[in-house]
């Protein structure tokens, strides 16, 4: 296929944006490197078509191949998190076939898009083949759908950088595997944007732990394997520097539970590339954010702050590190010096970003070159970081802002390597998140139904123990985390007003009552296990009593080797202790004593939702009661997003995080995941994806922009799950049926939604009450936020839906005076899902919340882009 670029036809250019208009693909992009011929095919569509990040892609449908045939076909299915473009139509090779681009001359990031699903009647799992680009072997005998059945992604990307000399064609060549019968290759998106020659380029990388230096020219080619932004949020195509990299949160691949803290700059700190360093390298928002060791310096002896990453053996590996001292503290040589280390060798024995870059807000990078040689198929490749105490720095402390690996092809042109070891099941989401666990006779309820693990949690935190206890026989000779916890007390986050200044405070303040460590052990007899009523992500939760037993309280207890650590507990004390509602769960106080970090709320005595709806003994709930509950929980929800003081979005809502006190209350609980919502000029929060399969909101997951209808979607499942009492996701069902969401809405469509009904309810639901029930339901799970309803709108029509069951003869519902219906009649939908202020303050039984501050949350997310 012969695609041809002419010039651009305009170029403008400022200090920050450059337009560039092309003939046959066009993009208009605020960015700081410019190059005119940029493609971006959408293999096998027709027309033209934005993605989220605004580019547009052209068809292949009407080009030529150089050699072979092929054949277009849409994906069979489409899984929720998958974009519309580039990955829903693909270009199907049953021989080998070549795509030819006509390109300029230089270096050219090549980006292969797959979504391993079936096509027409191409079965996912047969797709193995080859990929070539010139005289460089990409991938070979190759697996989309292992790859993603391994890291468990719905989808995923190959970047790669490769030099087209003189200019000239630039083809790309797909080979079906000859030794796998009926296989295929295939194709969903297919991107060429140019790059510098130079930015990665150089004649000589220091080889760690090795003699010598390698170079970088133009004969050499690249695959990039990582790239991330340390401390910080994902960074899109379209928020970098006009080159379409995707920076990628590095938490996933922290190793233990020592992963210091997430810091960024003051919004009004400008960073200032130096001379001669262009600003392409990496987009600012790299800079701004970073990864530092704890604001104590003694505890940070103790331990390194490390990453580790699956690669390929048999190859060398470019290692760059991105830093820029962002504390404002931190403007002299020798503040903060520390040793890098990689794959346990010394890359820098006193590493001093200040000293590197001459002053603060200046970035810097530093390149590597490590060379594993083969053995096993695949090996971690491990980055530590660790205070210098030889130069007797002012703060034993270290930061680090960004990370970029490339594997480098070999003499013979290969890049191809083998297949990533698998991960555990569900890394996208925490697995804590996905299914509770209580105990077999429940020992009444908790708090902590909601924080309550799963079984699928209990085995994900069995293979961490082991996981980790393999990487510390692997690294016996590394200063590591295996041995030393940064789970550390709030108090020892920083007393100094320097720390204070460079953190931000993480002293407890007015955030309720204050527990001695003592008091824990007594209320909960010394955490006896026969007061254990679940176990979850955080830790274990214990029914206590206090006053001589006269009050119940769940305590939930932190563990040290949970993923979730200070910043979750951090926003936890900080949402709930400025939050008061009727139907939101009430946080008593906290612990933080011995490193230990507890947290104290109300003793719900009926446990969470979902413990009466299905796998348990209890007496299934009334078709009232469940009405009651939705439309408490509803109300708790709406509080939260329009009668505090900002809109806070839960990000959680599920059956397990809806509690019931003795009197059958629900109350909205486990706010780790909360984010603060929007400013007024802003429709959405961008942000990591964190949530629970099955709950998750189609399109922040697709687009990680995160509003209060991401709510509202979760909410729709809980809906569900209380007419048909089974679980939002159920892996043992028949592919079409797993999805609670999924089935619902082809159940909708098909007429035949009341064959979901929970049998325990037929006969007890009046017919016009089912109908308004599952009509809000179904527009909580429109797939654009847009398009549903306000959670004001879904109270409203509950109530209605209720009134619609008593009126059908189900008896009386007593209400409090605070929390009748607002009107006798249901709004149209159509008129709710643009009507959101139709619910007043009225409706709201709550106290003003005082102004809450978006706090960072431990990421469990391997890769935004697919689960």
């Amino acid at each position: 296929m012969m695609v041809y670029l002419m010039a651009c036809a305009s170029i403008m250019r400022t200090p920050e944006h450059f337009t560039c208009f092309l003939l046959l693909v066009s993009v208009i992009h605020a960015a700081n490197y410019g190059p005119t011929d940029r493609i971006f095919l959408n293999c096998g569509a027709n027309g033209e078509i934005s993605d989220d990040d605004g580019r547009k892609w052209t068809s292949d449908m009407n080009a030529s191949s150089s050699v072979g045939n092929s054949l277009a076909s849409d994906a069979a299915t489409q899984k929720p998190s998958v974009p519309t473009t580039p990955y829903m139509s693909a270009r199907i090779f049953q021989s080998e076939f070549t795509y030819s681009f006509t390109v300029s001359s230089g270096r050219k990031f090549v980006r292969l898009y797959f979504y391993p699903a079936d096509y027409a009647k191409h079965v996912a799992k047969l797709g193995v083949f080859s990929v070539d680009i010139g005289p460089y072997s990409l991938l070979r005998n190759f697996s989309a759908f292992e790859t993603a059945t391994n890291l468990n992604y719905d989808f995923f990307s190959k970047e790669y950088s490769v030099n087209t000399g003189s200019g000239g064609d630039l083809n790309v060549t797909f080979t079906p595997d000859p030794n796998t019968p009926d296989s295929y290759a295939f194709i969903n998106g297919i991107e060429i944007v140019p790059h510098p020659d130079d930015i990665y380029s150089s004649k000589g990388f220091t080889l760690v732990g090795a003699s010598g230096s390698f170079g970088i020219d133009n004969t050499t080619a690249l695959e990039n394997v990582y790239r991330l932004n340390v401390g910080g949020q994902t960074i899109s195509a379209s928020g970098d520097t006009g080159l379409f990299r995707r920076w990628g949160d590095d938490t996933p691949y922290i190793y233990g539970s020592a992963i210091g803290i997430p810091v960024a700059a003051d919004q009004n700190v400008t960073i200032s590339y130096p001379s001669g360093f262009p600003d392409y390298v990496a987009p600012v928002e790299v800079y701004k954010t970073a990864r530092a060791m704890l604001p104590n310096p003694q505890a940070n002896l103790g331990f390194n702050l490390s990453w580790y990453f699956d690669v390929d053996t048999g190859f060398t590996y470019l290692v760059r590190l991105h830093f820029c001292e962002i504390a404002p503290d931190k403007t002299k040589p020798n503040q903060r010096v520390f040793e890098i280390l990689i794959n346990n060798q010394t890359a820098e024995a006193a590493a001093d970003v200040i000293l590197w870059a001459s002053e603060s807000k200046v970035p810097v990078y530093k390149d590597y070159g490590v060379f594993l040689p083969l053995g096993s198929p695949r090996q971690d490749l491990w980055l530590a970081l660790h205070p210098n105490t030889y130069m007797t720095p002012m703060d034993y402390n270290a930061i680090l802002n960004g990370i970029e690996i490339f594997k480098v092809n070999t003499s013979g042109g290969n890049l191809a390597g083998s297949l990533p070891n698998p991960i555990p099941s569900q890394p996208i989401i925490d697995p804590s998140r996905v299914l509770p666990l209580s105990k077999s006779d429940h020992k009444g309820g908790i708090i902590g139904g909601s924080i309550g693990g799963g079984l699928a949690g209990i085995v994900f935190v069995s293979l961490v123990v082991c996981f980790l206890s393999h990487k510390g026989k692997r690294q016996k000779n590394q200063n590591s985390s295996d041995r030393t916890s940064n789970w550390l007390p709030l108090s020892l986050y920083g007393n100094s007003d320097a720390t204070a200044k460079t953190y931000g405070s993480y002293a407890p303040s007015n955030l309720g009552r204050h527990f001695t460590f003592a008091e824990i052990k007594d209320a909960t007899n010394n955490f006896d296990e026969d007061r254990l009523v679940g176990v979850g992500g955080f830790g274990k939760v214990y029914r206590g009593e206090i006053d001589g037993g006269t009050t119940k309280l769940a305590i939930k207890r932190g563990n040290s080797l949970s993923g979730q650590g200070v910043n979750e507990f951090r926003t936890e004390l900080e949402m709930l202790s400025k939050l008061r509602h009727r139907h939101l769960v009430s946080l008593i106080g906290y612990c933080e004593e011995n490193s230990e970090m507890i947290l104290v709320y109300d003793y719900m005595a009926h446990g969470t939702l979902r413990e009466h709806l299905y796998k348990t003994q209890n007496q299934p709930l009334t078709w009232k009661q469940r009405l009651d509950i939705c439309i408490g929980a509803a109300r708790g929800l709406h509080y939260l997003h329009t009668g505090a003081k900002h809109t806070i979005i839960h990000r959680d809502v599920k059956t397990t995080n809806i509690l019931l006190d003795e009197n059958w209350v629900a109350k909205v609980s486990d706010f780790g995941l909360s984010k603060t919502g929007p400013a007024m000029d802003h429709t959405h929060v961008s942000t990591v994806v964190k949530g629970s399969f099955g709950y998750l909101d189609p399109e922040y997951y697709r687009r990680q922009k995160l509003t209060e209808k991401s709510d509202v979607y979760s909410f729709g499942v809980v809906l569900f799950e209380i007419l048909s009492a089974r679980p939002a996701l159920n892996l043992t069902l028949s592919k079409e049926q797993v999805s609670l969401a999924e089935w619902a809405l082809h159940c909708h469509k098909k007429g035949i939604l009341d064959e979901i009904l929970d049998p325990y309810l037929r006969g007890k639901v009046s017919p016009e009450c089912f109908t308004k029930v599952a009509e809000i339901a179904v527009k909580c799970l429109a797939d654009e936020g847009i398009r549903r309803p306000s959670m004001g709108d879904v109270l409203w029509n509950l109530e209605f839906a209720l009134q619609l069951q008593e009126s059908a003869g189900e008896g009386s519902v007593e209400m409090e005076n605070d929390e009748t219906p607002l009107n006798g009649k249901s709004k149209d939908f159509n008129e709710s899902v643009t009507d959101s202020t139709s619910i007043t303050s009225q409706s709201l039984a709550s106290v003003d919340s005082n102004g809450l501050t978006p706090s960072a949350v431990f990421s469990q997310i391997m890769n935004p882009n697919g689960r």
